[in-house]
Protein backbone atom coordinates (compact mmCIF):
# COMPACT_ATOMS: atom_id res chain seq x y z
CA UNK A 1 0.00 0.00 0.00
CA UNK A 2 1.25 3.50 -0.88
CA UNK A 3 2.55 5.62 1.97
CA UNK A 4 0.31 8.66 1.67
CA UNK A 5 2.92 10.94 3.21
CA UNK A 6 5.19 10.23 0.24
CA UNK A 7 2.55 10.53 -2.49
CA UNK A 8 3.48 12.85 -5.32
CA UNK A 9 1.00 15.65 -5.98
CA UNK A 10 0.65 18.65 -8.26
CA UNK A 11 1.93 20.89 -5.47
CA UNK A 12 5.38 19.45 -6.22
CA UNK A 13 5.43 20.79 -9.77
CA UNK A 14 8.33 23.26 -10.06
CA UNK A 15 7.83 26.90 -11.03
CA UNK A 16 6.81 27.00 -14.70
CA UNK A 17 6.70 30.78 -15.10
CA UNK A 18 7.63 31.73 -18.65
CA UNK A 19 7.00 28.25 -20.03
CA UNK A 20 4.33 27.28 -22.56
CA UNK A 21 2.34 24.05 -22.77
CA UNK A 22 -0.25 22.62 -25.16
CA UNK A 23 -2.76 20.08 -23.83
CA UNK A 24 -4.99 18.34 -26.37
CA UNK A 25 -8.48 17.28 -25.36
CA UNK A 26 -8.48 19.71 -22.44
CA UNK A 27 -12.25 20.32 -22.24
CA UNK A 28 -12.66 18.01 -19.26
CA UNK A 29 -11.24 15.09 -17.31
CA UNK A 30 -7.53 14.59 -16.82
CA UNK A 31 -6.76 17.06 -19.60
CA UNK A 32 -8.49 19.92 -17.83
CA UNK A 33 -6.97 18.87 -14.49
CA UNK A 34 -3.52 18.98 -16.11
CA UNK A 35 -4.24 22.45 -17.52
CA UNK A 36 -5.28 23.65 -14.07
CA UNK A 37 -2.13 22.29 -12.41
CA UNK A 38 0.24 23.64 -15.06
CA UNK A 39 -1.38 27.09 -14.99
CA UNK A 40 -1.24 27.16 -11.20
CA UNK A 41 2.51 26.48 -11.50
CA UNK A 42 2.85 29.56 -13.69
CA UNK A 43 2.76 28.18 -17.24
CA UNK A 44 0.89 29.61 -20.19
CA UNK A 45 -1.33 26.71 -21.24
CA UNK A 46 -3.11 26.31 -24.56
CA UNK A 47 -6.24 24.15 -24.52
CA UNK A 48 -6.26 22.48 -27.95
CA UNK A 49 -9.88 21.39 -28.35
CA UNK A 50 -12.35 20.32 -31.02
CA UNK A 51 -15.12 22.61 -29.72
CA UNK A 52 -13.80 26.09 -28.83
CA UNK A 53 -17.00 27.04 -27.01
CA UNK A 54 -16.62 24.10 -24.66
CA UNK A 55 -12.94 24.95 -24.41
CA UNK A 56 -13.71 28.49 -23.30
CA UNK A 57 -16.15 27.18 -20.71
CA UNK A 58 -13.49 24.79 -19.44
CA UNK A 59 -10.83 27.51 -19.36
CA UNK A 60 -13.16 29.65 -17.26
CA UNK A 61 -13.08 27.01 -14.50
CA UNK A 62 -9.32 27.43 -14.02
CA UNK A 63 -8.90 29.61 -10.95
CA UNK A 64 -6.05 30.66 -8.72
CA UNK A 65 -3.56 30.30 -11.55
CA UNK A 66 -0.33 32.26 -11.72
CA UNK A 67 -0.10 31.48 -15.40
CA UNK A 68 -2.56 32.09 -18.22
CA UNK A 69 -4.79 29.91 -20.38
CA UNK A 70 -5.80 30.16 -24.02
CA UNK A 71 -8.12 28.12 -26.27
CA UNK A 72 -7.32 27.11 -29.85
CA UNK A 73 -9.32 24.80 -32.16
CA UNK A 74 -7.92 21.37 -33.00
CA UNK A 75 -9.72 18.33 -34.38
CA UNK A 76 -7.38 15.34 -34.29
CA UNK A 77 -9.75 13.39 -36.53
CA UNK A 78 -9.08 15.89 -39.34
CA UNK A 79 -5.49 16.23 -40.60
CA UNK A 80 -6.32 19.58 -42.20
CA UNK A 81 -7.26 20.88 -38.73
CA UNK A 82 -4.02 19.47 -37.32
CA UNK A 83 -2.03 21.31 -39.99
CA UNK A 84 -3.87 24.57 -39.36
CA UNK A 85 -3.10 24.35 -35.66
CA UNK A 86 0.58 23.67 -36.30
CA UNK A 87 0.85 26.33 -39.01
CA UNK A 88 -0.52 28.88 -36.58
CA UNK A 89 2.07 28.15 -33.93
CA UNK A 90 4.84 30.68 -33.36
CA UNK A 91 7.66 30.65 -30.83
CA UNK A 92 8.85 28.01 -28.41
CA UNK A 93 6.66 25.24 -27.05
CA UNK A 94 8.14 23.78 -23.90
CA UNK A 95 5.64 20.98 -23.37
CA UNK A 96 3.25 19.13 -25.64
CA UNK A 97 0.77 16.84 -23.88
CA UNK A 98 -1.01 14.48 -26.29
CA UNK A 99 -3.96 13.79 -24.01
CA UNK A 100 -7.05 13.71 -26.25
CA UNK A 101 -8.60 10.37 -26.97
CA UNK A 102 -11.72 8.42 -27.85
CA UNK A 103 -12.60 4.95 -26.56
CA UNK A 104 -14.69 1.95 -27.64
CA UNK A 105 -16.65 3.80 -30.31
CA UNK A 106 -18.96 2.25 -32.88
CA UNK A 107 -17.19 1.50 -36.16
CA UNK A 108 -16.47 4.65 -38.11
CA UNK A 109 -13.77 6.68 -39.80
CA UNK A 110 -12.10 10.06 -39.45
CA UNK A 111 -12.41 12.76 -42.11
CA UNK A 112 -9.34 11.24 -43.77
CA UNK A 113 -10.77 7.71 -43.84
CA UNK A 114 -8.90 6.17 -40.91
CA UNK A 115 -10.57 3.97 -38.28
CA UNK A 116 -11.74 6.54 -35.74
CA UNK A 117 -9.83 5.39 -32.66
CA UNK A 118 -6.55 4.72 -34.47
CA UNK A 119 -6.93 7.90 -36.51
CA UNK A 120 -7.70 10.13 -33.53
CA UNK A 121 -5.65 8.61 -30.74
CA UNK A 122 -2.53 7.83 -32.78
CA UNK A 123 -2.38 9.35 -36.27
CA UNK A 124 -3.72 12.76 -35.23
CA UNK A 125 -1.16 13.04 -32.45
CA UNK A 126 1.58 11.61 -34.67
CA UNK A 127 1.00 14.38 -37.22
CA UNK A 128 0.60 17.10 -34.59
CA UNK A 129 3.79 16.15 -32.78
CA UNK A 130 5.97 16.04 -35.87
CA UNK A 131 4.58 19.31 -37.19
CA UNK A 132 5.16 21.07 -33.85
CA UNK A 133 8.46 19.37 -33.03
CA UNK A 134 10.67 22.17 -34.42
CA UNK A 135 9.14 24.40 -31.73
CA UNK A 136 9.31 21.91 -28.81
CA UNK A 137 12.10 22.62 -26.32
CA UNK A 138 11.55 20.17 -23.47
CA UNK A 139 9.30 17.13 -23.89
CA UNK A 140 6.32 15.41 -25.45
CA UNK A 141 4.00 13.41 -23.18
CA UNK A 142 1.52 11.03 -24.81
CA UNK A 143 -1.31 9.55 -22.75
CA UNK A 144 -1.61 5.80 -23.27
CA UNK A 145 -3.51 3.14 -21.32
CA UNK A 146 -3.14 -0.25 -19.70
CA UNK A 147 -5.59 -1.32 -22.39
CA UNK A 148 -2.56 -1.50 -24.71
CA UNK A 149 -1.51 -4.82 -23.18
CA UNK A 150 -3.73 -7.17 -25.21
CA UNK A 151 -3.29 -5.04 -28.30
CA UNK A 152 -1.38 -5.59 -31.52
CA UNK A 153 -0.88 -3.46 -34.61
CA UNK A 154 -2.94 -4.92 -37.45
CA UNK A 155 -0.61 -3.78 -40.21
CA UNK A 156 -2.49 -5.86 -42.75
CA UNK A 157 -5.79 -4.15 -41.84
CA UNK A 158 -5.31 -1.05 -39.70
CA UNK A 159 -8.93 -0.01 -40.18
CA UNK A 160 -10.05 -3.46 -38.97
CA UNK A 161 -12.42 -3.66 -41.92
CA UNK A 162 -14.62 -6.73 -41.60
CA UNK A 163 -13.24 -7.57 -38.14
CA UNK A 164 -13.97 -4.42 -36.16
CA UNK A 165 -14.40 -4.72 -32.41
CA UNK A 166 -14.38 -1.53 -30.30
CA UNK A 167 -12.00 -2.89 -27.65
CA UNK A 168 -9.64 -4.31 -30.28
CA UNK A 169 -9.49 -0.94 -32.02
CA UNK A 170 -8.91 0.90 -28.74
CA UNK A 171 -6.13 -1.48 -27.68
CA UNK A 172 -4.43 -1.04 -31.06
CA UNK A 173 -4.55 2.75 -30.74
CA UNK A 174 -3.13 2.74 -27.21
CA UNK A 175 -0.36 0.32 -28.19
CA UNK A 176 0.40 2.70 -31.05
CA UNK A 177 0.78 5.54 -28.53
CA UNK A 178 3.54 3.65 -26.74
CA UNK A 179 5.29 2.53 -29.92
CA UNK A 180 5.16 6.12 -31.17
CA UNK A 181 6.83 7.31 -27.96
CA UNK A 182 9.52 4.63 -28.28
CA UNK A 183 10.41 5.52 -31.87
CA UNK A 184 10.15 9.27 -31.30
CA UNK A 185 12.63 9.06 -28.43
CA UNK A 186 14.98 6.95 -30.53
CA UNK A 187 14.97 9.53 -33.31
CA UNK A 188 15.36 12.46 -30.92
CA UNK A 189 18.30 10.76 -29.23
CA UNK A 190 20.11 10.08 -32.47
CA UNK A 191 19.50 13.65 -33.63
CA UNK A 192 21.14 14.94 -30.44
CA UNK A 193 17.94 16.73 -29.41
CA UNK A 194 17.40 17.54 -25.71
CA UNK A 195 13.66 16.92 -26.16
CA UNK A 196 12.36 13.81 -24.42
CA UNK A 197 9.37 11.67 -25.39
CA UNK A 198 7.37 10.28 -22.48
CA UNK A 199 4.20 8.27 -22.01
CA UNK A 200 1.76 8.06 -19.12
CA UNK A 201 -1.50 6.38 -18.23
CA UNK A 202 -4.05 7.57 -15.64
CA UNK A 203 -5.08 4.19 -14.27
CA UNK A 204 -8.81 3.94 -13.69
CA UNK A 205 -9.91 7.54 -13.71
CA UNK A 206 -13.38 9.04 -13.63
CA UNK A 207 -13.74 10.93 -16.94
CA UNK A 208 -16.20 11.20 -19.82
CA UNK A 209 -14.06 9.02 -22.09
CA UNK A 210 -16.52 6.13 -22.03
CA UNK A 211 -19.67 8.18 -22.52
CA UNK A 212 -19.88 7.41 -26.23
CA UNK A 213 -19.24 3.68 -26.07
CA UNK A 214 -20.35 1.48 -28.96
CA UNK A 215 -23.36 0.10 -27.11
CA UNK A 216 -25.19 0.20 -23.80
CA UNK A 217 -22.95 -2.50 -22.29
CA UNK A 218 -19.79 -0.51 -22.97
CA UNK A 219 -21.38 2.62 -21.54
CA UNK A 220 -22.64 0.76 -18.47
CA UNK A 221 -19.18 -0.72 -17.95
CA UNK A 222 -17.66 2.74 -18.13
CA UNK A 223 -20.11 4.04 -15.52
CA UNK A 224 -19.40 1.09 -13.22
CA UNK A 225 -15.68 1.68 -13.62
CA UNK A 226 -16.28 5.30 -12.70
CA UNK A 227 -17.63 4.23 -9.33
CA UNK A 228 -14.31 2.50 -8.59
CA UNK A 229 -12.08 5.11 -10.16
CA UNK A 230 -9.97 7.86 -8.74
CA UNK A 231 -10.98 11.39 -9.70
CA UNK A 232 -9.56 13.28 -12.67
CA UNK A 233 -7.16 15.27 -10.48
CA UNK A 234 -5.50 12.06 -9.31
CA UNK A 235 -5.77 10.65 -12.83
CA UNK A 236 -3.80 13.59 -14.22
CA UNK A 237 -0.83 13.07 -11.88
CA UNK A 238 1.02 10.48 -14.02
CA UNK A 239 0.84 12.87 -16.97
CA UNK A 240 2.12 15.75 -14.87
CA UNK A 241 4.86 13.60 -13.34
CA UNK A 242 6.03 12.61 -16.83
CA UNK A 243 5.88 16.26 -17.85
CA UNK A 244 8.05 17.78 -15.12
CA UNK A 245 10.18 15.13 -13.40
CA UNK A 246 13.72 14.28 -14.49
CA UNK A 247 13.15 10.89 -16.14
CA UNK A 248 14.84 8.96 -18.96
CA UNK A 249 13.42 9.35 -22.44
CA UNK A 250 10.68 6.84 -23.34
CA UNK A 251 9.66 6.52 -19.68
CA UNK A 252 6.15 5.23 -18.99
CA UNK A 253 4.43 6.59 -15.88
CA UNK A 254 1.32 5.27 -14.16
CA UNK A 255 -0.24 4.77 -10.71
CA UNK A 256 1.66 2.55 -8.27
CA UNK A 257 -1.39 0.79 -6.79
CA UNK A 258 -2.57 -2.77 -7.35
CA UNK A 259 -3.18 -3.41 -11.05
CA UNK A 260 -2.11 0.13 -11.88
CA UNK A 261 -5.66 1.32 -11.26
CA UNK A 262 -4.90 4.07 -8.78
CA UNK A 263 -2.15 5.45 -6.59
CA UNK A 264 0.83 7.76 -6.74
CA UNK A 265 2.68 8.16 -10.08
CA UNK A 266 5.75 6.03 -10.68
CA UNK A 267 7.60 4.38 -13.57
CA UNK A 268 5.63 1.33 -14.72
CA UNK A 269 6.07 -1.54 -17.15
CA UNK A 270 4.54 -2.14 -20.55
CA UNK A 271 3.80 -5.13 -22.73
CA UNK A 272 6.53 -6.81 -24.78
CA UNK A 273 4.75 -5.61 -27.92
CA UNK A 274 5.04 -2.01 -26.69
CA UNK A 275 8.79 -2.48 -26.17
CA UNK A 276 9.58 -3.79 -29.67
CA UNK A 277 11.73 -1.30 -31.62
CA UNK A 278 11.16 -3.06 -34.94
CA UNK A 279 7.39 -2.76 -34.63
CA UNK A 280 7.80 0.85 -33.50
CA UNK A 281 9.92 1.65 -36.56
CA UNK A 282 7.47 -0.07 -38.92
CA UNK A 283 4.52 1.79 -37.39
CA UNK A 284 6.37 5.08 -37.77
CA UNK A 285 6.97 4.44 -41.48
CA UNK A 286 3.33 3.51 -42.04
CA UNK A 287 2.16 6.55 -40.08
CA UNK A 288 4.29 8.84 -42.24
CA UNK A 289 2.78 7.29 -45.37
CA UNK A 290 -0.79 7.63 -44.09
CA UNK A 291 -0.51 11.21 -42.79
CA UNK A 292 2.03 12.66 -45.20
CA UNK A 293 3.87 14.04 -42.16
CA UNK A 294 7.49 13.11 -41.46
CA UNK A 295 10.05 13.63 -38.73
CA UNK A 296 11.32 17.24 -39.12
CA UNK A 297 14.10 17.47 -41.69
CA UNK A 298 16.19 19.74 -39.49
CA UNK A 299 16.20 17.03 -36.78
CA UNK A 300 16.52 14.02 -39.07
CA UNK A 301 19.41 11.70 -38.16
CA UNK A 302 22.02 10.97 -40.81
CA UNK A 303 22.04 7.24 -39.98
CA UNK A 304 19.44 4.69 -38.94
CA UNK A 305 18.13 5.30 -35.41
CA UNK A 306 19.57 3.09 -32.68
CA UNK A 307 18.21 2.47 -29.20
CA UNK A 308 19.81 4.74 -26.63
CA UNK A 309 20.94 3.47 -23.24
CA UNK A 310 18.48 5.63 -21.32
CA UNK A 311 15.66 4.33 -23.53
CA UNK A 312 16.56 0.74 -22.72
CA UNK A 313 16.61 1.65 -19.05
CA UNK A 314 13.17 3.24 -19.24
CA UNK A 315 11.42 0.37 -21.03
CA UNK A 316 12.95 -2.26 -18.78
CA UNK A 317 11.23 -0.89 -15.71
Amino acid sequence: MTNKTNQWSATRIPDLTGRTAVVTGANSGIGLSAVDALARAGAHVVLAVRDPRRGEAAAATVSGARGTVEVRPLDLADLASVRRFADGWQGDLDLLINNAGVMNLPEGTTKDGFETQFGTNHLGHFALTNLLLPHVTDRVVTVASNAHKPGRIHFENLNLTGEYQPLTAYAQSKLANLLFTLELQRRLGLAGSPVRAMAAHPGLSSTHLGDHGANVLYRAGARLGGLLAQDSVAGSLPTLYAAVMDLPGASYVGPDGLGGWRGSPTLVGRSPQASDPETASRLWTVSEELTGVTFPEQLSPTTEPTTENNQREAISR
